[in-house]
């Protein structure tokens, strides 16, 4: 009887790594590549002890520092190991996002993963599989989206290492990623991509501001360059948030008796449209309004400004509500959601 059970037991645990092996796999694979980031990161103070390694980005590294003391002490983001060791990428990519949509809808694909619930992007370590994962997708006739990830966050389960490829960023956007991720690290509510987003994106803009301005001075070049790109990705939010509303009414007014073929049409000329309007937008870096004259964005774009930047205003009505005090603000959130 025992040697019938265990046999029982053997058939159902092979049925359920059969079932479950593309994420089993997929799951060993993202685990590997962490863990080769995790075992290969070294300590910040070692960089900064090395004479050969480049004082300019030396400088970058202690700007890191100060940016995690200024988030902890000045914003309430959880105190943490992160960001004290560094990953040298060697000038390579080491994470790629692959994200999708409806073809005919701005509604997201989505994954189930395990503690963090639904999620409308899959991370990968590798490009081909990236590559692989997006063909599967574009067989089901979704628009699909592969980029890379310029910040790493493991939600605070691991201490996660600086990447060295982030050093390239100027002094204000190395800030906003840095408290970006460690807003993450101090609040993730579970299926609520768009929301954790969102709150991660207004204190990573809100808190960097404050601290070039703490750290440099209110007219320091690092704030006013600071400023200038933080007004570029508002005009350009602005105009890609307006022209999904238009995407979203051209959709509802689809019917079924009309061909893909000219579904199609309506849908290239209305993101032809949007991207006409970037070319005409007041950006102090004109490279934006340029952004898309090799390729249209199809709807897995529009749907990741949406993630990062569609309840910007009820985030901004939170935070006035606590007098600006990011701190107050995040407190209330941790108590809401019992963080």
């Amino acid at each position: 009887m025992l040697k019938k059970i265990s046999w029982g037991i053997l058939l159902i645990l092979i049925a359920l790594c059969l079932y479950y092996w593309n994420w089993l796999s997929y799951g060993y694979n993202q685990a590997k590549g962490q863990l080769k980031v995790i075992t290969q990161s070294r300590p910040i103070e070692d960089f900064l002890q090395n004479p050969n390694f480049p004082d300019s980005l030396k400088q970058k590294l202690e700007l890191t520092m100060a940016v995690r003391g200024f988030a902890v002490d000045s914003l309430g983001l959880n105190k943490s190991d992160n960001y004290t060791e560094l990953y040298d990428q060697k000038g390579k990519t080491l994470l790629w996002n692959v994200s999708a949509s409806e073809p005919y809808a701005l509604k997201a694909y989505t994954w189930q993963y395990p503690f963090l619930g639904e999620m409308p992007y899959k991370g990968f370590f590798d490009l081909e599989k990236a590559k692989k994962e997006a063909d599967l997708l574009k067989e089901k006739g979704l628009d699909v989206r592969i980029r890379t990830v310029g910040g790493w966050s493991t939600l605070g389960i691991l201490k996660d290492p600086l990447l060295s490829n982030m050093l390239e960023r100027n002094d204000g956007a190395l800030a906003e990623v840095i408290i970006h991720e460690l807003t993450h690290a101090t609040l993730f509510v579970k299926n609520e991509v768009e929301f954790n987003e969102n709150l991660a994106s207004f204190i990573g803009e809100k808190g960097a501001e404050r601290f070039l301005v703490s750290h440099f001075g209110d007219s320091s070049a690092q704030h006013l360059e600071y400023l200038q790109s933080l007004a570029d990705s508002k005009t350009l939010t602005r105009i890609i948030l307006k022209g999904a509303e238009r995407l979203d009414s051209l959709y509802r007014s689809f019917t079924d008796s009309l061909s893909t073929s000219l579904k199609d049409s309506l849908k290239n000329n209305c993101i032809q449209h949007i991207a006409d309007d970037l070319k005409n937008g007041a950006f102090y870096n004109t490279r934006y309004q340029n952004i898309f004259d090799d390729v249209l964005p199809n709807n897995a774009y529009f749907m990741a400004h949406r993630r990062y930047h569609n309840q910007e205003d009820s985030i901004q009505a939170i935070f006035h509500q606590y007098d600006d005090d990011i701190k107050l603000m995040l407190t209330a959130m941790k108590i809401k959601y019992g963080k």
